[in-house]
């Protein structure tokens, strides 16, 4: 994982936060599954949580955003990890 403030179209990037359970939970599976992916940190990037937002079109985090344009919201684990597979990226 690399923390970041600017997302690349080339990794899979998460912005969050680390007060946000979803989000700690959300890392912990993309680093358990040690995919290449970066954090965008809401609380330490001004511009990070209208990124997300213009994203997602909603307020919550995680927003996760995928190489392929997709992305999504308060994933759980089993939808996380389906995207995943279906990038091959597992």
């Amino acid at each position: 994982m690399t923390d970041t403030t600017q997302a690349s179209p080339a990794k899979i990037t998460m912005f969050g936060a680390d007060w946000c359970r979803d989000c700690v939970r959300s890392e912990a599976l993309l680093n358990s599954l040690n995919i290449d992916w970066e954090k965008v940190d809401v609380e330490k990037d001004p511009t990070a949580a209208d990124r997300a937002h213009a994203i997602s079109g909603r307020l919550n985090i995680p927003v996760v955003h995928f190489t392929d344009g997709t992305f999504q919201v308060e994933p759980s684990d089993k939808e996380l990890k389906a995207k995943l597979e279906e990038l091959g990226a597992i």
